[in-house]
């Protein structure tokens, strides 16, 4: 039987909408590119995204900033972060997560995950007792969403706040309530291979004041707060705007103007991801030697990526896996691999973690997890065809 051969790229995202490039030439040719460069009373683009974001997402304020990650730094500030403190998180995240973390001058306390990539409750428990945590960082890595009503339970009964990371679970929910309307503060990537593509954006939602008005002073708001769409009412401001560090980290219009384009089709999209997610999850959950997690039946995640795990392959095996995928045109990422490649990096390659704990079930979870995204470029033949792809990789490591 010859093999099998996929030709598309990974990487490829849809075109952005057509009227967010005739927005963009009209803000090239005013040369008003900057958020708070408005005439009168007009609302900028930013300013637009804020209230057309905090619309959908059903919570009272939202600031439109330079990345999701610059996000999750100024929110663990805004939420009363000191230096020193430490900040508790997922083991298994991307690296800008406990970076940010590090980078607000917190100390990362890393919590384990479960077979299901999921927080591990008893886990979160037991860090929390033994640190000063007051923090909780929670990473709803690759979309996995836990049961939000156990996790928010614990945590209200230890006292600790949650920052939800969002930067997966973009039009996702839990047992009907969104994804980010759980915790204090909740923050979105709109970096290019996440649920809205404005190259690099974020997005932070709170429904509370005083911290959304430090959210704007902390992105270099200067004193130019009353122009944000969804903000605060200025005598919020009046205690904080002195004492809040300006760390620039504003979102252009061009970039705004991108997100405002997409944000009504978001939905649908996110119904797209899960009709190609659907088509993978059956193809490749129905190969020999592979396990494919289940998820709740109350988790509406956005099947933006899957993961799974070949667990009839040797360790030892996993590399050539990897290689003979590519070698037929499907790229896989081992978030299980010991040194960090691409985007993809292991917990304990962040070696400013000090001390660096051994965490075994987040170990043994991510072993042999294999990561496949899943653009909107492909098509029902595509997600089949990688299926088989993989279906015939993996019958010819079980022959040998």
């Amino acid at each position: 039987m010859s093999k099998l051969q996929f030709t598309k790229a990974f990487t490829q995202q849809e075109a952005i909408p057509e009227q967010a490039k005739q927005r963009v030439m009209e803000l090239l040719d005013s040369g008003r590119l900057h958020r708070y460069n408005t005439v009168g009373n007009e609302l900028s683009d930013a300013a637009m995204l804020e209230q057309e974001y905090a619309q959908y997402q059903g919570r009272k304020y939202c600031l439109a900033c330079t990345s999701g990650g610059y996000g999750i730094h100024i929110a663990l500030r805004a939420m009363g972060l000191q230096v020193g403190d430490e900040v508790l998180t997922n083991a298994y995240t991307l690296a800008p997560v406990p970076g940010a973390i590090h980078a607000a001058g917190g100390k990362p306390v890393l919590v384990e995950i479960d077979e299901n990539y999921h927080l591990d409750l008893a886990d979160l428990k037991a860090k929390a007792e033994a640190s000063n945590a007051k923090i909780l960082l929670l990473s709803l890595m690759r979309g996995h969403i836990p049961n939000m009503q156990q996790l928010m339970t614990l945590c209200n009964e230890l006292g600790i706040k949650v920052l939800e990371d969002c930067a997966h679970t973009m039009g996702a929910s839990w047992n009907g309530i969104k994804s980010g309307n759980f915790g204090q503060v909740a923050a979105f990537s709109l970096q290019t291979y996440k649920h809205m593509n404005t190259g690099e954006g974020g997005l932070v939602v709170t429904d509370d004041a005083e911290i959304a008005a430090r959210l704007i002073m902390h992105s270099g708001s200067y004193m130019l707060y009353e122009r944000h769409g969804a903000a605060p009412a200025p005598e919020v401001f009046e205690n904080i705007r002195l004492v809040s560090a300006s760390m620039s980290g504003r979102m252009v219009n061009m970039r705004a103007a991108l997100g405002l384009a997409q944000l009504p089709n978001l939905d649908k999209n996110c119904e797209r991801w899960n009709h190609r997610y659907n088509l993978l999850n059956a193809a490749i959950g129905a190969v020999t030697g592979v396990d494919i997690p289940t998820r709740d039946k109350r988790e509406s995640f956005v099947g933006s990526s899957i993961q799974f795990r070949p667990t009839a392959l040797k360790m030892d095996q996993m590399p050539d896996f990897i290689a003979a995928c590519a070698a037929q045109g499907v790229e896989l990422k081992w978030f299980g691999e010991s040194q960090p490649k691409a985007f993809t990096s292991r917990y304990d390659s962040w070696h400013y973690i000090s001390p660096m704990p051994h965490l075994p079930s987040t170990l043994e979870a991510l072993d042999r997890t294999l990561d496949l995204p899943v653009p909107l470029t492909f098509d029902d033949e595509d997600c089949l065809l990688i299926g088989a792809v993989i279906a015939q990789v993996m019958a010819e490591f079980m022959a040998h």
